[in-house]
């Protein structure tokens, strides 16, 4: 099947597509009331926070599921997600931060950094970070964006174009019914996003830094 879009798609300031859509909002609730699990773990009770110049990614595709774990005190909870996955993706200097109240020290950031060379940003492939079948558990997204071959309302069972192709995370349920979006090419910049869990079956990450810090005025972003 061929997408109805012959060029680019390109949006300026994208937001989460499916979220906070009135589609998406069914998609989601309906993925809750039959107990759809995104992560194929337990997330943690912390999101996390991921910036990042550009991604780059081939065969995308986003659909609405639920994240489940404990919080921090160990009170069960679910939180809506919009998935969003990648065959491939490079990134360019990418952040990551998550911050941990810490009894008697206060709020603690972690904070890890990678692809951020100059040879990274001047386009080398090699310096950059690499993910291989990636999925993130995505809650919110600010990016400039552009797609190419994007076909929007796909039913999520019905999101791989091809045998073996990216379609729902393995190991993990969705609402095979529910709305869903595909592309055959992604590219995100000037990236801001809060997620609750990542996965995939490749990760390189180039001059890999990660640092502890007190307070919050390390993390990737504010917001």
């Amino acid at each position: 099947m061929k997408s109805q879009v012959r060029g680019g798609t390109r949006w300026k300031r994208f937001a989460v597509v499916m979220v906070p859509s009135v589609a998406a909002t069914a998609a989601i609730g309906v993925g809750l009331a039959q107990g759809a699990l995104a992560a194929s773990f337990a997330i943690s009770g912390q999101e996390f926070k991921v910036s990042t110049d550009k991604l780059v990614g081939t065969e995308f595709v986003q659909y609405g599921s639920v994240a489940k774990g404990n919080k921090l005190d160990g009170t069960p909870f679910g939180a809506p997600v919009a998935v969003s996955g990648f065959d491939t993706a490079h990134i360019t200097n990418m952040c990551q931060s998550v911050v941990t109240p810490v009894p008697g020290l206060g709020d603690i950031t972690l904070r890890l950094t990678a692809g951020d060379s100059d040879k990274a940003k001047k386009g080398d492939t090699d310096e950059q970070v690499y993910a291989k079948d990636l999925y993130l558990d995505v809650s919110y997204l600010e990016a400039d964006a552009e797609f190419k071959q994007i076909d929007i309302g796909v039913a999520a069972g019905s999101l791989p174009k091809y045998e073996g192709g990216q379609g729902i995370q393995p190991n993990t349920e969705a609402n095979k019914f529910g709305f869903g979006q595909r592309a055959k090419d992604a590219t995100l910049s000037n990236v801001k996003q809060k997620a609750w869990a990542t996965t995939a079956a490749t990760f390189r990450l180039p001059d890999l830094n990660l640092s502890l810090h007190r307070g919050t005025e390390k993390e990737c972003f504010k917001g």
